[in-house]
């Protein structure tokens, strides 16, 4: 039972260095694909997965933690570090997002049309839906609150290239240059609350070490 765990363990750091990998591709991809096309949506999606990165990259460490057999406290510690900073970048992205958002729809600025930008959203539709599959086949195996929220992290950020890439078809086919900032700032809501999430996590875990 003990080498079965361990086994799933590694098999789902593994997940999470793929998750890794693919985040930081859809990262480079977007943002280079938002700011050429003027892009809100595509920039906001791109900064968004950032947060995604660095979630994937915290799970797979804690993982490896427990491979390793690192004491529960120093995992909870490096857990708590990492909810500040996922809370902090939240912050800045909805501030970003929202200035950038409100300045193209005050000034009527209209994305171009974006084929790498259409490209990584399409890819993302493919490779999102594999990852929450396997993130929550090894979330119930490992009984991991953490693996089974990320697939559902994960899950909100499929449902984000959705409205990203119907914004961006609406200016492309309807001329609606105002759907582009609409789908950034429909960005905004999600970006706040997980940031919130985040925030409160790390102080029940910062309040739960205290008391150690």
């Amino acid at each position: 039972m003990k080498e079965t765990r361990k086994q799933n363990l590694k098999q789902a750091r593994t997940l999470q260095i793929w998750n890794v990998i693919y985040d930081i591709i859809e990262v480079v991809v977007s943002l280079i694909a938002g700011f050429t096309a003027n892009s809100s949506a595509l920039i906001g999606w791109g900064l968004d997965s950032t947060i995604e990165v660095i979630s994937a990259g915290t799970l797979g460490w804690r993982l490896h933690g427990e491979i390793k057999g690192l004491d529960e406290k120093r995992v909870e510690k490096r857990k708590m570090t990492t909810l500040y900073v996922i809370a902090i970048s939240f912050a800045l992205i909805c501030i970003f997002i929202s200035y950038d958002s409100i300045s193209k729809l005050i000034s009527q600025e209209t994305a171009s049309w974006s084929t790498l930008g259409i490209g990584i959203l399409i890819v993302s539709l493919v490779v999102n839906p594999i990852l929450i599959y396997y993130k929550r086949k090894y979330g119930h195996k490992l009984d991991s609150p953490a693996l089974l929220a990320d697939a559902k992290d994960t899950f909100i950020c499929l449902y984000q290239t959705v409205v990203v890439l119907i914004g961006l078809l609406l200016v492309k086919w309807l001329g609606w240059w105002w759907a582009d900032p609409i789908a950034a700032l429909l960005i905004v809501p999600y970006a706040a609350k997980e940031g919130w999430e985040a925030y409160s996590k790390a102080q029940k875990i910062k309040n739960s070490i205290d008391k150690k």
